[in-house]
């Protein structure tokens, strides 16, 4: 038999330039000193009530946008989880919690099957209620993306970005990536503090963890939701729960500011907050450890 026989059929085709930039952010975040923490946390009161909302109104809030919500104001109250270096002694801490979401997007030629996960900015989302965030995904997934483009709404022109594509990689890094990680302000416009994404196609039928690779001070993964039995006031009750992989910085902070910050989004979650009119919780629950 020929050897060739042995492979088989196959299509070679050339590598995508715009995979490149993806390919820029596993090295450059690779570099990070991220520590992964693994949660499961309890979102049945948020189910409902997003459920109960779609009944009563029509209104369809988007579990991943109600979860950037909480996330955005839970950073607002411990902001140092977001700052950003500025040279070697300084530290950048913002008021504005700017989250980059991971839109997925076909890319190319209509019906070729690529896809590429973009990323889209929501601006001020510690601002923003989870209703607001949902229609403004749901409006970046509808936006036309220009060939070669590789984020949402960007406000680069295609051509520089198509080019930027195309160059070797220790070009991108010397002319983009090193320029852009000397200002955290040029950081924050280009790609915000935080980074959520969703991983909830992975794992479906039973509980998930995913631990990206990124840039970001903050990376919050959302895992699979699952039901499984849960203690309430005594009793064996079916409930919903979510994995949430949170990764934070450990040149930017430590264990005992970020038990602070989980403790917090913990009980924005599970008390689905921001879903019920008549729902207030106290913003003002331990300010002295918020920086």
């Amino acid at each position: 038999m020929h050897p060739l026989d042995l492979i088989g059929s196959f299509e070679e085709r050339n590598f995508p330039d715009f995979r490149n930039p993806t390919i820029d952010t596993l090295i450059w975040g690779s570099k990070r000193h991220h520590v992964p923490i693994l949660l499961e946390i309890d979102v049945t009161a948020a189910r409902e009530a997003i459920r109960d909302r779609k009944a009563k109104t029509g209104q369809s809030i988007s579990f991943t946008g109600w979860i950037v919500q909480c996330v955005a104001r839970a950073v607002s109250e411990y902001k140092f989880i977001h700052a950003l270096r500025k040279g070697k002694r300084k530290l950048v801490i913002f008021d504005d919690v700017d989250v980059t979401v991971i839109v997925e997007r076909s890319v190319g030629q209509p019906g070729a099957g690529e896809t590429l996960p973009m990323p889209y900015i929501v601006r001020k989302a510690n601002e923003k209620s989870a209703a607001v965030i949902s229609s403004e995904i749901r409006a970046a997934q509808q936006l036309p993306v220009a060939a070669g483009e590789v984020q949402i709404d960007s406000t680069r022109a295609t051509w520089m970005t198509k080019i930027y594509t195309m160059l070797p990689q220790f070009v991108r890094d010397l002319l983009f990536w090193k320029p852009l990680f000397r200002n955290p302000f040029l950081v924050k416009r280009l790609m915000g503090t935080v980074s959520v994404t969703s991983l909830g196609m992975v794992g479906q039928g039973g509980m998930s963890w995913g631990i990206p690779i990124g840039i970001h001070p903050l990376i919050v993964a959302v895992g699979a939701l699952v039901k499984r039995p849960g203690i309430v006031r005594d009793r064996i009750v079916v409930r919903e729960y979510v994995g949430l992989t949170v990764l934070f910085d450990h040149d930017l902070t430590d264990g005992a500011p970020v038990a602070r910050f989980i403790r917090r989004l913990q009980k924005l979650m599970a008390s689905a907050y921001g879903l019920t009119e008549a729902q207030e919780i106290d913003s003002c629950e331990s300010e002295e450890d918020a920086l």
